[in-house]
């Protein structure tokens, strides 16, 4: 089976809204979101630690939406000075965040028994601990203003098992669980937390580091018969970051049709 998605036309969903989004520049989901963000009428900063293709997402984004150049911010999520960093500049440039979408991780195919503790801790510290970095840093601030939402990256992979990605699996059930524990907190703050879990979204460097066997089969066992489009699963995100969802929190959305 293969249907082709239309690519829906923007309903002013984050109108006045301020979005940052990390791990943005390239071609998957960060940048889908971000786009998106800003077609919804957001006021968008984005982040990542590539300064060259940071540049250029900002730059496709002002072309294709026709909107005003979004702000950037280089950050490493795995250090916290820098990550402290981003919220003041995100604070500097929009004067406050209504919306942050906590978009970095890393993978990588390793079976256990040959993973290092080196590969092991670095899939955990981007994909697990830069949530919990991120949103330390900019809870406070939507706590005090009693208002805001955070959306999280984390995949089917929390869920179900896959050879070789014991440490990715690991991080991204970790997501999902620091995602509802969090968001238990935040509640009596009016802020929600919560997180999407795309099974596969294809973009350009997904097929780069994928075989196609794997692709193929990954694509199969979708209901569809194919892999999410990264809008597809921005679609969700803006769902989630948006007034739509304001009886939602601690939520895991999945992305896919199968979660075993």
């Amino acid at each position: 089976m293969s249907l082709n998605p239309v690519y829906p036309p923007p309903r002013n969903l984050l109108a006045g809204k301020t979005v940052v989004v990390t791990a943005a520049a390239g071609t998957g989901i960060g940048f889908a979101v971000a786009k998106r963000a800003a077609e919804e009428g957001a006021q968008v900063l984005i982040s990542d630690f590539h300064e060259r293709r940071l540049g250029e997402a900002a730059d496709r984004i002002a072309a294709e939406v026709g909107c005003e150049r979004p702000a950037t911010c280089l950050c490493d999520v795995t250090q916290q000075d820098q990550v402290d960093a981003l919220r003041d500049a995100a604070l500097a440039s929009l004067g406050h965040v209504d919306v942050l979408i906590n978009n970095a991780g890393l993978g990588g195919e390793v079976p256990v028994t040959d993973m290092t503790d080196e590969q092991w801790h670095r899939v955990l510290d981007v994909t697990l601990t830069s949530v919990f970095r991120m949103t330390r840093a900019f809870l406070p601030h939507m706590q005090q203003r009693q208002t805001g939402a955070i959306v999280n990256n984390a995949s089917v992979l929390g869920w179900r098992a896959q050879k070789g990605q014991a440490h990715y699996a690991a991080a991204k059930a970790g997501v999902m669980a620091f995602t509802r524990c969090s968001a238990v907190e935040a509640a009596e703050f009016g802020v929600r937390i919560n997180a999407v879990a795309p099974s596969i979204a294809m973009h350009a460097f997904l097929a780069k580091v994928t075989t196609d066997d794997l692709l193929a089969e990954l694509s199969a066992r979708e209901a569809f018969g194919r892999p999410a489009e990264v809008w597809e699963v921005a679609n969700a995100m803006i769902f989630l970051a948006s007034d739509l969802a304001s009886y939602m929190t601690g939520e895991v959305l999945s992305v896919s049709s199968q979660r075993a």
